[in-house]
């Protein structure tokens, strides 16, 4: 076990600001003790980052089915407005998902986003996206991978930082993701989370965790969870496709003014 008070190491970063759609939202990952009731890695990121840093503020604008085109109108310039030194950019995925999505169009849009935080002073960390080939998402694999060299491009452009989900290879692992099969499940932000702040050169304390060891399910068992998955997830995705909607239809970001953050990762005596 790693001792917290080993991990006090200063950065230099005084205030993040996350943007993005489900998976920076932390959906997969339930916590009732945490604001808007999930987790997710950026909180996880924003803990670590809080240790030793007493005006440590975090912001997250992040909300559940949003397109890229939506995280530009909408959160882009109430995140310029909270002045951060540290911004997280996850989207895209979504658009990636409906048909047409083109990773090219994308990317250029991106890459004005990143522009703008990158002129504020700001270090712009992005994120490719993570090796589906064994999952439900399979079929976006193609466009993902020219997603995310586009990506490589436009960090460098701007010297952003890459998180390198992609590079990621124990999110091929079912366990990284939750019973939906569409979002990571507490150890895929987990681990999600460790591999930002060593991308970012950051000591924490996210010791690596590892899957448990799963029983042999017979194929009749494995027939079973499918139609039950099929049911409860797949179904109704499609039908809010189909009816134009989304999962994040009323709601709101969970955290939108940059704040202090005493989450469940956080020691003893941190909020004092």
């Amino acid at each position: 076990m790693i001792d917290p008070s080993l991990v006090s190491e200063p950065h230099p970063w005084h205030r993040y600001t996350a943007l993005g759609d489900s998976f920076t939202e932390g959906i997969g990952d339930p916590d009732p003790e945490s604001i808007g009731g999930n987790r997710g890695w950026a909180d996880r990121v924003a803990e670590e980052l809080a240790r030793g840093q007493a005006d440590f503020a975090y912001a997250n604008l992040a909300v559940r089915g949003r397109l890229l085109q939506q995280i530009i109108d909408q959160q882009v310039e109430p995140a310029l407005a909270l002045q951060p030194d540290l911004v997280t950019i996850s989207a895209g995925g979504n658009d990636l998902l409906r048909p047409g999505g083109d990773p090219d169009l994308l990317a250029d849009k991106l890459d004005a986003v990143v522009d703008s935080f990158a002129a504020s002073g700001a270090t712009v960390v992005l994120f490719t996206g993570p090796d589906v080939r064994e999952t439900v998402l399979g079929s976006i694999r193609s466009k993902t991978a020219i997603f995310n060299e586009n990506l490589r491009t436009v960090a460098a452009r701007h010297e952003a930082v890459i998180a390198d989900m992609w590079a990621l290879r124990q999110l091929m692992d079912p366990q990284m993701w939750s019973s939906d099969r569409l979002h990571f499940s507490p150890l895929g932000h987990h681990t999600i989370a460790a591999m930002v702040l060593d991308t970012l050169a950051v000591r924490h304390t996210l010791e690596p965790l590892h899957p448990k060891e799963r029983p042999v399910r017979s194929w009749r068992a494995a027939r079973a969870e499918d139609l039950v998955w099929a049911r409860e997830y797949f179904v109704p995705w499609v039908l809010r496709r189909l009816r134009h909607q989304s999962s994040g239809d009323g709601v709101v970001a969970k955290r939108l003014e940059a704040g202090p953050i005493f989450g469940p990762g956080m020691p003893p005596g941190a909020s004092d």
